[in-house]
């Protein structure tokens, strides 16, 4: 069996300073910190902080009062953060910066007085904390046929913002729909689908020409990983996502003679090597990376020293 190595592949930039402000603040601070929604859309690095002292709850009302909050890297609604001052919690933004750029477009559109589209998936956590930066009325769109239905006051002042996870060929058939509609739409000056988004699905695409099977390493609830799975399938080549080895079904490798192997932005590179074990535990396999995009981008992390900007009482 070969198996080839997608590259790049794994932890992203966000996701990298995200886990590691959740440690810092455990280093920290005494546990239990408290995390809005999941970190990361993965399940073995969220049981891995849960065992250091990490609790994942879904409403900020499960939070004792002053206790030390991070809000996840997918970011959340101006209101949310309110509620959270409100609430006296001490609160740590881990939303990624590229995330946070997403915000600060959304915001100068509708200041600007544009009826602004959200293009996402409707309910994913970073769609609504990005559709909250505002007071007034956003649409998300998520498909090309609900662009004809769309209600505007102008259709001359219309903008849009993307999730940053999102498929890169599906959001370009969309686009394509939106700029038929409005012709004079506002257009971030590059892509709002974030760098390792695009690089994790052009090295699958890339892949999928060259084996006869794709396993992605993601949880299921991770956005970008679902979309390096149908990337590989619209190339006609089988994949799946997989939490982790123990969830490979040994039928699929029948007839089989080579598998690649991905992981998504949020998926820990020790997972992928678990599913190289279990292939070598089934037969002889050569092992190879392929060429691809050397990721280089890194962001801060804050010290959380004493009580810095972005850990205060209602900050």
């Amino acid at each position: 069996m070969q198996v080839v190595l997608a590259k790049p592949r794994g932890f992203c930039a966000g996701v990298n300073r995200a886990i590691s402000i959740v440690h810092r603040a455990l280093e920290r601070f005494t546990p239990p910190v408290y995390v809005l929604h999941e970190i990361v859309h993965n399940t073995h690095v969220l049981e891995e902080l849960r065992h250091r002292g990490a609790v994942f709850v879904e409403e900020l009302e499960e939070i004792p009062t002053g206790a030390v909050t991070v809000f996840s890297a997918h970011g959340v609604s101006r209101a949310v953060a309110e509620r959270a001052r409100n609430l006296g919690l001490r609160t740590i933004d881990a939303t990624c910066p590229l995330v946070s750029k997403v915000h600060r477009r959304m915001i100068r559109l509708y200041d600007q007085g544009y009826d602004v589209l959200v293009i996402g998936h409707k309910g994913h956590p970073e769609v609504e904390g990005t559709c909250g930066q505002v007071d007034g009325p956003v649409a998300v769109v998520s498909r090309a046929s609900e662009i004809d239905t769309l209600q505007v006051r102008d259709p001359q002042r219309v903008g849009y913002v993307t999730q940053t996870t999102l498929s890169v060929d599906d959001t370009e058939e969309l686009l394509k729909a939106l700029r038929r509609r409005f012709p004079q739409i506002s257009e971030p000056e590059r892509t709002d689908i974030c760098y390792a988004t695009t690089n994790r699905q052009a090295a699958v695409r890339r892949l999928a020409d060259q084996v006869d099977l794709i396993l992605i390493v993601g949880s299921k609830n991770s956005s970008n990983s679902n979309r390096l799975r149908e990337v590989a399938q619209l190339r006609q080549t089988p994949a799946y996502l997989i939490d982790d080895a123990g969830e490979i079904d040994p039928r699929w490798f029948a007839g089989v003679h080579s598998v690649g192997i991905s992981a998504g932005a949020s998926a820990p590179e020790h997972l992928v090597t678990g599913v190289i074990d279990w292939l070598r535990r089934q037969g002889p396999v050569t092992v190879m990376e392929m060429e691809g995009e050397e990721e280089h981008i890194s962001f801060c992390v804050p010290e959380l020293d004493g009580e810095p900007t972005g850990l205060q009482p209602g900050r």
